[in-house]
C-alpha cells in the first residue's frame, strides 16, 4: 500500500502533465467541494475570540 505522502506527490505530478482544461475545473471542483463539506473547520483562538466577540454584539444590538 502507497503512503499519503507518495500518493500525493504522484498525483501533484499526473495533474502537473494534464492539458486538458475541463478536467482540471472538473477536479479542482472535485477537490473544493470536498474541502468545503467533509471537513470541519478548525479555527485559531482569536478566530474564535472574533466570533464570539460577534456573537455578543449582535445579542447585544450593537
Amino acid at each position: 500500500m502507497e503512503t499519503l505522502e507518495k500518493l500525493r506527490s504522484e498525483l501533484i505530478d499526473r495533474i502537473g502533465a494534464v492539458k486538458n482544461k475541463e478536467l482540471l475545473v472538473a477536479l479542482d471542483h472535485l477537490i473544493s467541494s470536498y474541502d468545503a463539506g467533509d471537513r470541519p473547520l478548525k479555527l485559531t483562538t482569536e478566530q474564535q475570540e472574533m466570533l464570539e466577540m460577534s456573537e455578543s454584539d449582535i445579542k447585544n444590538g450593537r
